[in-house]
C-alpha cells in the first residue's frame, strides 16, 4: 500500500465487469459493474428483489452468469467452480454453515482449521499438532467473542452467538474476502449490536463484501456503499454521499 496526501491507496482485490444473469425474463444482474478496494468494508444494499443474492450467488460461483467477468486478486475466477473458490481466498459466511450441531465450538473450529491444513485423521495422533490447532481454534474464537464457551454444544448456543461462530469459521481459512450474506438477520437488538462490534473489529485486516438489510448496521460499517436497484448499480459512494444521493432515496421511497 502506498499512502498519498494521509489516504491510504488501495488495490483492487474484486473486478466485477458486464456481468448479466436473467432468469425467464427478469434480469437478476444487468450489466453490473463493481470494484472491492483490497481492506475495505464494502456494503451492498438495495430494494427487495433487486439482484442482491443472485450476485453473491455468482461471486462464489454457485450461480454462473451469462455474461460477463470477475477477477479476484487479479485472476478470472468468472466460470470457476463453488469449491475451487475458498482456496484462492474467498469465503462466504453461509457456505461456511456447515456448523455440526451435536458438537462442542472448539470442535467445530479444530475441524474447520484441520480442513484447511488438508489433514488426514492421522493428524490428530500428534499431541503437539493436536494442543497448536487447540491453541488456534481458541484464538479464532476468543476475536469473535466466544472464548467462554468453547466446550458448549452449536445447539446450545443463542442465534447471535451461532452467527458468531460462522464468522471465526470463514476467518479459520485466513481468506483475503469474506462474502457476508446478511450477518445480522434475526438478531435482537444485543446481539445486532455485538455483530456489528465483530465486524468492526476485522475491518482493515479483511476485505469484506457485506449484504445487510440493516441500514443503521450498513452506515456504521461500510466505507463504501453500492445501491443496487433491479440487477444494476445505480451509485457507489461513501456513506454519507449515498444518504445524501437523490436517485438513491428515490429508489428507497416506499421502502420505508
Amino acid at each position: 500500500h502506498c499512502w498519498r496526501g494521509g489516504k491510504k491507496q488501495m488495490t483492487e482485490l474484486l473486478s466485477i465487469k458486464g456481468l448479466n444473469k436473467s432468469y425467464g425474463g427478469v434480469k437478476a444482474t444487468d450489466d453490473l459493474n463493481l470494484s472491492i478496494r483490497e481492506g475495505e468494508l464494502h456494503a451492498i444494499i438495495g430494494p427487495n428483489g433487486a439482484g442482491k443474492t443472485t450476485l453473491i450467488s455468482q461471486l462464489s460461483g454457485n450461480v454462473m452468469p451469462d455474461r460477463g467477468t470477475v477477477h479476484f486478486a487479479g485472476r478470472d475466477i468468472t466460470r470457476m467452480s463453488e469449491h475451487q473458490r475458498p482456496h484462492l481466498g474467498m469465503s462466504r459466511t453461509y457456505q461456511i454453515t456447515s456448523l455440526i450441531r451435536s458438537m462442542s465450538v472448539l470442535d467445530n473450529l479444530q475441524l474447520a482449521i484441520q480442513a484447511q491444513a488438508g489433514h488426514s485423521f492421522k493428524f490428530w495422533g500428534d499431541v503437539r499438532k493436536r494442543q497448536t490447532v487447540r491453541d488456534r481454534a481458541g484464538s479464532f474464537a476468543k476475536e469473535v467473542g466466544l472464548e467462554g464457551q468453547l466446550d458448549a454444544r452449536v445447539d446450545n448456543l443463542a442465534h447471535g452467538e451461532q452467527r458468531r461462530l460462522e464468522v471465526a469459521m470463514a476467518l479459520t481459512s485466513n481468506s483475503r474476502l469474506l462474502l457476508l450474506d446478511e450477518p445480522l438477520a434475526g438478531l435482537g437488538g444485543q446481539e445486532a449490536a455485538e455483530m456489528i462490534d465483530l465486524l468492526q473489529s476485522l475491518k482493515g485486516q479483511k476485505t469484506m463484501l457485506l449484504i445487510e438489510h440493516d441500514m443503521d448496521a450498513v452506515f456504521t460499517l461500510a466505507d463504501r456503499i453500492s445501491v443496487l436497484v433491479y440487477g444494476h448499480i445505480i451509485a457507489t459512494d461513501q456513506p454519507e454521499q449515498i444518504r445524501l444521493n437523490v436517485e438513491v432515496q428515490q429508489a428507497y421511497l416506499g421502502e420505508g
